[in-house]
């Protein structure tokens, strides 16, 4: 990742590097008091789980997430206004699993307000 790349999306880079840390709960922290996500989750077996509605959802997203086995890497990233969006690779141990794509938007008060994520095992973007 590089410098310029990251400064693209400042708050989604930031997002994903604490999901990736020991300590993935610190996300609530950042989100507004009327968030909403939905987080699209595919693992190319033709089923998909939808993770979406408030924090409780985020919460719910967290709790079943494997800790220490999954890394979030930035591929490309833009802002634009409030809204970021972020083009990444998941890998499991070092060896890539999925692309995703996040969309969020990020109120005046730092906050993530909106949260729009897709992640496909079956599409790579080299």
């Amino acid at each position: 990742m590089t410098e310029t790349t990251a400064a693209a999306a400042p708050f989604l880079t930031a997002w994903f590097e604490i999901l990736d840390s020991d300590t993935p709960d610190r996300i609530l922290d950042l989100i507004s008091d009327d968030f909403s996500l939905s987080i699209l989750f595919s693992t190319g077996d033709g089923k998909a789980t939808d993770f979406a509605g408030d924090r409780a959802a985020l919460v719910g997203y967290l709790e079943q997430r494997e800790r220490g086995t999954r890394t979030h890497h930035l591929l490309s990233a833009t802002t634009l206004g409030q809204d970021e969006l972020f083009l990444g690779e998941v890998r499991r141990e070092g060896v890539p699993e999925a692309s995703f794509v996040a969309a969020g938007r990020v109120d005046d008060q730092n906050r993530l307000q909106r949260l729009l994520i897709g992640r496909s095992s079956e599409i790579r973007f080299d």
